[in-house]
């Protein structure tokens, strides 16, 4: 990969989307948006180990790898880097790279452990590939931010882009989870953009205090039988610290359990 990416990225710029895989429209329009910024798009798909914790669903995780390789194909994607575990975790690695602060924010606080195994990968990543630039899903916005703080960091020459979040036609946000939920754990996971659209809607009518907005939230959230609220909470885009008035650009990030499926989902404050 290194070889191939090198001989192609010479003169040229290289842009690189991650992945685990089970791509969906979400994935493809991280495609689309490196294409467009690009003249090498490189892709990688890789169920990274270290960032699910004892009882999450790494076992089950989706890899419908022959149909992901289709849709890449389709997407005019230029290399493909689908290493082995043991490629990227060499027997007796001791080696991680972990975010102090912001890893413990968010989703970091409900899953100890897992932005140390998203920062750790995303590095091995950036030193295989070598992109100019890397696309990223606004979904994962507590991901972002851990990111570009490790590429701040560490001086990594790397451009991080986030792309708009993709959502079905009624709201729901794509994740490469919803797989997993019954047909009446489906419709009830729209609370989640519902609640943050009722955060949004009474920030847009003039309601500044978080502590009101995130209990409207919370209060839409709750109305839905089924659905365990994790978090929801208002922050600032960049360091993921609790606001305590809203602001434009801060960040409305909600995540809650369908049974044993957790989603999450965010808004930035126009």
């Amino acid at each position: 990969m290194r070889a191939e990416s090198e001989a192609l990225r010479y003169g040229r710029r290289l842009g690189l989307v991650p992945t685990m895989g089970a791509l969906h429209e979400g994935h493809l329009s991280l495609l689309r948006a490196a294409r467009a910024q690009c003249d090498v798009v490189a892709a990688s798909i890789f169920v990274n180990p270290t960032q699910f914790g004892p009882q999450e669903d790494l076992a089950k995780y989706p890899r419908p790898f022959e149909r992901d390789c289709e849709l890449l194909r389709a997407e005019g994607v230029d290399l493909l880097f689908a290493p082995s575990v043991d490629e990227m975790y060499p027997p007796g690695a001791v080696t991680f790279v972990n975010v102090e602060g912001l890893s413990e924010r968010l989703c970091g606080r409900s899953r100890p452990g897992h932005f140390r195994g998203v920062a750790t990968v995303v590095s091995k990543l950036f030193h295989i590939v070598q992109p100019e630039v890397a696309f990223f899903g606004q979904k994962d916005a507590a991901q972002v931010s851990v990111i570009r703080a490790m590429v701040r960091d560490l001086l990594l020459p790397v451009e991080i882009v986030a792309c708009p979040i993709v959502r079905e036609a009624d709201g729901l946000a794509l994740s490469s989870r919803n797989v997993y939920l019954s047909s009446a754990q489906r419709r009830q996971a729209l609370v989640l953009s519902r609640s943050l659209q009722r955060v949004q809607a009474l920030y847009e009518a003039g309601e500044l205090n978080a502590g009101r907005l995130i209990a409207a939230g919370v209060d839409e959230l709750l109305r839905e039988e089924g659905v365990r609220l994790d978090f929801l909470e208002i922050v600032d885009a960049e360091s993921l610290e609790p606001l305590d008035s809203a602001e434009p650009g801060a960040l409305v990030a909600v995540a809650g359990f369908l049974g044993n499926t957790r989603l999450i989902d965010n808004v930035i404050l126009a």
